[in-house]
């Protein structure tokens, strides 16, 4: 029998080995249950995060569904984009200048003797408005027609030479043969008319045609014996007289006009803005006493940019609102545009007359004036509340368009000329489309709509005004 040496050495260190080695594998085992552990636990964290998203999101899909089967139907205000006229308003401001102005001034120099307190006032042309002093011009006139009368005695007595006896004779004998021929003739026609019809003999007829030719005869000797003697007198004579004569009617009218000048009329009908002179102050020659202005219809001028002159004419229509009354707008037409322009800011001046019955506007005052350039006929015009821009100075925005079905669908258009009620639209629309006016803000593109009547307009308008 084989008998075997125990070493308690040996046998110490396999128990520390064997030692070692279970407490290996308890760590091991204890590694392991927890990562079993761990993935359990996740696992149910999936299974209970799936179960959490399935649920919301069934949720939502009840909660979408059940929005969707009760929102209701909006209802809007449309209108047909047309294809029409429109053009871009441009504005300036411009001054008001009556149709007619005229500054009254004295001719004269002379006190003014007569002369009420017109200004404001209304006067008539032809109305008289001052009368100066005058009574030297009259004394003046009353010696220039003695002188004129003296020389027109002393012109008579020179062309009726110095025998008057002589003169009255030849014009007596003159006066004489003009008699003979008158009744030379019209005894030859009586006796030519009884020829004709047999009652005289052609011998009484032809000394009938002699008498008359002999009476003739005599008064142009007369005739020519008169002009002879007037011809006779000094040449000189007759013709210093003629002057003198001449001289002293021109000094009578020129005492005339002065004297005329002495009361002053108003030249044209309006509204006196100015009174420069009142009664009892003396009138310098061309000193102006008042200015009247015809306010009826005025003239506003304006400067316009010259691009955008270059597209009026005159009778184009035109807006006018004074700055300095609450007159409203008024309308007019353009009767005059500048052929010359404003080289420092490039601008040419436009007039627009518009009549001003009622006196709202005031002469010299200021007010802005509104034309229509760039106009075009064949455009898609929408009105402006159709139009949702992107910004306000923007080119771009969206239009609700409802189609057959009542949906509503955005779309994006490109915009044109504006005014201020209505858009042109140059991309985005063919014309003829149903567009939104009003309920379109924040509408949803695909939103079924109802279009809403006339009558549903005026109800909802008095219920605005009731609130």
């Amino acid at each position: 029998m084989l008998k075997m040496n125990h070493d308690p050495q040996h046998t110490e260190n396999n128990s520390d080995i064997d030692l070692e080695s279970i407490q290996h594998e308890r760590r091991r085992a204890r590694i392991i249950r927890q990562r079993n552990i761990v993935l359990a636990v996740a696992g149910v964290g999936l299974v209970a995060a799936a179960v959490l998203i399935l649920t919301i999101w069934r949720s939502r899909r009840s909660a979408s569904e059940a929005e969707s089967e009760v929102t209701p139907v909006v209802s809007v205000k449309v209108v047909k984009a047309e294809r029409g006229s429109i053009a871009a308003p441009i504005s300036a401001v411009g001054t008001i200048w009556p149709r007619e102005k005229a500054d009254v001034a004295a001719k004269v120099s002379a006190p003014i003797r007569q002369m009420a307190l017109l200004k404001n006032k209304l006067v008539k042309a032809g109305e008289v408005i001052a009368v100066l002093e005058s009574r030297d011009l009259q004394a003046q006139r009353a010696e220039a027609v003695g002188a004129l009368n003296e020389a027109r005695a002393n012109e008579r007595s020179v062309l009726s030479g110095t025998i008057p006896k002589t003169n009255a004779e030849d014009q007596k004998a003159l006066m004489d043969a003009r008699a003979k021929v008158n009744n030379a003739r019209a005894l030859y026609e009586r006796r030519r008319m009884l020829f004709e019809n047999g009652g005289i003999s052609k011998k009484d007829l032809e000394q009938s045609q002699l008498d008359l030719t002999t009476a003739e005869d005599e008064l142009k000797l007369q005739e020519q014996t008169v002009a002879l003697r007037t011809r006779s007198l000094n040449p000189n004579d007759r013709a210093l007289a003629a002057a003198r004569t001449a001289q002293a009617q021109q000094h009578v009218a020129t005492l005339d006009a002065q004297l005329s000048y002495a009361t002053i009329r108003a030249p044209i009908s309006g509204i006196v803005t100015d009174q420069y002179q009142y009664q009892g102050e003396f009138a310098s020659e061309g000193g102006k006493l008042v200015t009247i202005a015809d306010t009826s219809s005025v003239i506003v001028k304006a400067p316009f940019p010259d691009t955008a002159v270059a597209q009026l004419k005159t009778g184009d229509a035109a807006t006018v609102v004074a700055t300095d009354s609450s007159s409203g707008e008024m309308h007019g037409q353009i009767t005059l545009l500048s052929r010359s322009s404003d080289p420092t800011n490039r601008s040419v001046e436009v007039w627009v007359t518009l009549g001003n019955s009622a006196g709202t506007l005031r002469a010299n005052g200021a007010a802005q004036v509104t034309v229509f350039a760039n106009s075009k006929t064949d455009a898609i015009v929408v009105p402006a509340s159709a139009v949702t821009l992107e910004s306000s100075n923007a080119d771009e925005g969206t239009v609700i368009v409802v189609d057959a079905q009542n949906i509503a669908h955005e779309t994006k258009v490109t915009t044109g000329i504006r005014t201020t009620d209505k858009i042109e639209i140059v991309e985005g629309l063919k014309g003829g489309e149903t567009v939104v006016v009003e309920g379109n803000y924040a509408l949803p593109d695909g939103t079924k709509v109802e279009i809403a009547t006339e009558e549903e307009k005026k109800e909802g308008e008095d219920k605005g005004d009731e609130k």
